[in-house]
């Protein structure tokens, strides 16, 4: 019998078969594809985000994205209808596209539902890709909070879906509460470990049950293929597919997240204010970013998480010199108004210990052809001088995301710490050599996974653990350190 049809001919339709039922899903119906992402928590607030979607899943069935020669300008010049082949964006595998509709957040104590707050019925807004962030305040410190958020297309309809979840507020700064929190990097959907499911690390960090979670940027990867993204429907087409992964919208939908960005998730490699990728503008970056997660009013903040912890996250792109420009004092990575806040609040923080958590490495060792971190020669005025703040300061330790590897080291000049996360797959792990171990170093491991810390108090004195784990949550080092008294 001859073949009537092609392969490519019925990807096709079963992509547009299921295009034509996500369209029907959509009328009088609306869901929740990406769940829910609670973030921003301090001990009496926290910051709902939330998506509307036509269908409930991501387009499992869709068409794969055709190889296309991004050239040198890493597919800049591209349209997305070159980097679909001409079809509909929605028809393409992981396609999560928007719905309009009214969203309604519902919040109480766990175990104690007599105690609901709850909004009126909000609308999404679907000139941020109908995702809605709303404040929650007036909560209580040190308490496991149950949420609740439902949907529906207008005011007349019924509600058509609902999602719960839970977040705990951090402990009051007298409380020497222990602690645990996870911190990752370098996400990519191409590179997750389990194609239908997302990146193994966030069932690994879920049974962990850590009070918080911590994104160090480059969440998603704008210049990469598969597709690029030079344009703001491609770039949230990327952050749509990958949150919508089962294991991602699980674990979001039940651990406090603090998010950063970096540069793959701002524009592109190494980039810096005034840029651009193809269309996207530096401008679109930055708003698609603060859309897309919870997030106050500056991505530079800090945390204060119980007597013996407080955490400081710090903006590495809005406020930065060109890499290329000359180094000296003039010359920045964070700018002069945050470095100044940083200095300001870590001199005023009594907590025990104090942890900068960076985009970028602060202490390296970095390869020496990179210019774009504290670690690397071009920035090597203000890195010398962050580190010996930092190092001056009782008890202050780095974790840094960024790098594709695993390691732990120790500045050579001020003897400050700082621990590397490593990737979130081990696909994703590269960029050093395995024997390439410095004086600087103490752990090394090109593999992906996440660092787990915990803050604990043993005979009455503080004291951090350093836990770097597999992507399966296999503990791969450990690092103990006492607080100095």
């Amino acid at each position: 019998m001859d073949r009537l049809f092609s392969k490519t001919t019925i990807l096709c339709a079963v992509a547009l078969l299921h295009l034509t039922i996500i369209q029907g899903m959509a009328y009088g119906a609306v869901y929740m594809a990406n769940g829910i992402k609670v973030g921003e928590v301090h001990q009496d607030r926290a910051i709902v985000w939330t998506r509307l979607t036509r269908a409930p899943e991501r387009n499992t069935d869709g068409l794969p994205f055709p190889e296309v020669d991004g050239g040198r300008n890493a597919g800049a010049d591209l349209s997305t209808a070159d980097l679909t082949g001409g079809h509909p964006l929605d028809a393409m595998e992981g396609a999560t596209p928007g719905a309009a509709g009214l969203v309604q957040i519902a919040c109480w104590p766990a175990g104690k539902p007599e105690e609901t707050k709850q909004t009126p019925w909000l609308p999404v807004y679907p000139d941020r890709d109908f995702t809605r962030q709303h404040l929650l305040d007036n909560l209580q410190p040190a308490t496991v909070y149950e949420v609740r958020v439902q949907g529906k297309s207008d005011a007349e309809s019924e509600v058509s879906c609902s999602v719960e979840g839970r977040f705990k507020t951090s402990p009051p700064p007298g409380d020497p509460a222990t602690v645990s929190f996870v911190v990752v990097t370098c996400g990519d959907y191409p590179r997750r470990d389990d194609p239908e499911m997302g990146h193994k690390i966030y069932d690994a960090m879920l049974r962990l049950n850590p009070d918080f979670f911590v994104h160090t940027g480059d969440i998603e990867y704008y210049d990469k293929p598969l597709p690029w993204a030079p344009n703001q429907e491609l770039a949230r087409f990327k952050w749509n597919r990958m949150f919508a992964m089962p294991y991602q919208r699980k674990f979001h939908c039940n651990v406090t997240g603090y998010f950063m960005k970096d540069d793959h998730d701002t524009l592109r490699n190494d980039c810096w204010p005034g840029q651009r990728y193809g269309q996207l503008t530096w401008e679109q970056g930055l708003s698609i970013f603060r859309e897309q997660v919870p997030m106050g009013e500056k991505t530079y903040r800090t945390i204060r998480w119980g007597r013996d912890l407080q955490v400081w996250l710090v903006e590495g792109r809005d406020f930065r010199s060109p890499n290329t420009m000359p180094d000296g004092p003039d010359k920045t990575i964070w700018g002069a108004e945050q470095k100044a806040w940083f200095k300001r609040t870590v001199e005023a923080s009594d907590a025990t210990f104090r942890v900068l958590i960076s985009p970028t490495p602060v202490v390296g060792p970095d390869r020496e052809n990179k210019a774009d971190n504290h670690a690397n020669s071009a920035f090597a005025h203000e890195g010398n001088e962050l580190r010996r703040f930092m190092a001056s300061m009782k008890n202050m330790i780095v974790i840094n995301g960024d790098r594709h590897w695993q390691y732990v080291s120790v500045d050579n000049e001020t003897g400050l710490y700082e621990f590397g996360t490593g990737p979130s797959s081990d696909e994703h792990a590269g960029g050093w050599k395995e024997d390439d171990f410095r004086p600087e170093h103490r752990y090394l491991n090109l593999k992906g996974g996440f660092l787990h810390v915990t803050v604990t108090r043993e005979g009455g004195v503080p004291r951090m653990v350093f836990r770097h784990c597999g992507v399966t949550g296999d503990v791969y080092n450990e690092v103990a350190l006492p607080a100095v008294q």
